[in-house]
């Protein structure tokens, strides 16, 4: 297909709690979304980028004018556009794999539009509806964590120093045994603190997520030796090569899949296939993603070596009100569960007055 036109919109989303990770605390995002006109219909796409360059060295502005100035003006010269393409036609700009996602993932919907499939089945959805854990973010006391964690699948805790074994222990006691728990450090800790994180062995965690910086390969290979803990790597997951060495050297045992991070869908189902050669775990990570990315993460949740519960939450989890319709955790047989959009590309409908109502600053056309 040809594209005629890109925008670049942005949109402010209050936050219905402040989120508080290792890295910092969100009360809002600022949220860059792609949308792609074509002579065969429009699609969206969202950029998880924050709007800092502290989880990630991708941020929004820098997103923006990435795409502004490199990315869309490759896009709209180019005679014929399809998703299995726009990798290698953006492959010229190094790293920037959030701003190159979201376009991908704008012409994939239009694409899937055009032709009547929703991304379930273009990704090989084997599932109606997928598992839902939620990501808890640091919290003012551990009263307050503990008033957060109902309703879902799967508890994700976020660590730090000095907030680590306290709060495992008492989420853990209000869980139960059986309940599924894990936490996430997001690169808190050093392979020096080996001997603190051991201390969450007893607690009968799923796994500890990223616990060391994301280049440090080795340090996670070392302690997974260390600990009974399973590690699973976030961050360092940049490719599907990436999760191959990582696995081979040892470092991660079960894998998070971002497809922001790895640089679109196409890759992001790349990593899973060839986790599920190696008989590795995966589950979809989220990134506080507004409707857009929220539908495409459940569609993507909903391959067959996705057997641990994402962080698929329902969209009241952090938003007021949301860009497209709500997503309603399910009740009876499927509580704690969402629904994979069936309708076509991503299955959910933008509303363009919210968009327009929310705009943080007017949106930018760009024409070939």
């Amino acid at each position: 297909m040809r594209i005629d036109a890109v925008e670049l919109h942005r949109v402010g989303m209050p936050l219905v709690r402040p989120f508080e990770t290792s890295f910092g605390v969100q009360t809002a995002r600022a949220v860059l979304l792609v949308r792609v006109r074509t002579d065969v219909g429009d699609g969206w796409g969202e950029c998880v980028a924050g709007s800092e360059p502290f989880y990630s060295s991708e941020y929004v502005d820098g997103a923006a004018h990435v795409i502004e100035h490199y990315l869309a003006p490759t896009l709209l010269r180019a005679p014929d556009v399809t998703a299995a393409s726009v990798a290698r036609l953006l492959a010229f700009v190094a790293g920037h794999r959030m701003a190159k996602a979201a376009l991908e993932a704008a012409v994939l919907d239009a694409e899937l539009r055009a032709v009547g499939r929703s991304f379930g089945e273009y990704f090989g959805a084997t599932a109606t509806w997928v598992d839902c854990g939620v990501s808890v973010g640091i919290a003012p006391s551990i009263d307050e964590l503990l008033a957060e964690v109902a309703g879902y699948k799967r508890i994700k805790l976020k660590v730090k120093p000095g907030w680590d074994l306290e709060p495992v222990a008492r989420v853990r006691e209000l869980l139960g045994r059986d309940g599924l728990l894990q936490v996430d450090a997001n690169t808190a800790y050093t392979l020096a603190d080996a001997e603190h994180l051991k201390k969450l062995d007893p607690f009968d965690l799923l796994l500890i997520e990223q616990p060391f910086d994301e280049e440090d390969i080795a340090s996670h290979a070392a302690l997974a030796q260390m600990i009974e803990t399973p590690v699973c790597l976030d961050e360092s997951i940049l490719s599907a090569a990436l999760a191959v060495d990582a696995i081979e050297r040892g470092a991660t045992s079960i894998v998070n899949i971002k497809a922001g991070r790895v640089g679109g869908y196409l890759e992001a189902l790349r990593v899973h296939d060839i986790c599920r050669e190696l008989a590795v775990p995966v589950w979809c990570g989220g990134m506080l993603e507004t409707g857009i990315g929220r539908a495409a993460n459940v569609a993507l949740a909903a391959l067959p070596g996705f057997t641990l519960p994402g962080d698929t939450s329902a969209s009241s989890r952090y938003f007021a009100d949301d860009l497209t319709e709500l997503f309603v955790l399910g009740t009876g047989e499927h509580a704690g569960q969402l629904r994979v959009p069936t309708g076509p590309g991503t299955g959910v409908e933008v509303d363009e007055a919210f968009v327009t109502g929310r705009a943080l600053s007017p949106h930018v056309t760009l024409r070939g």
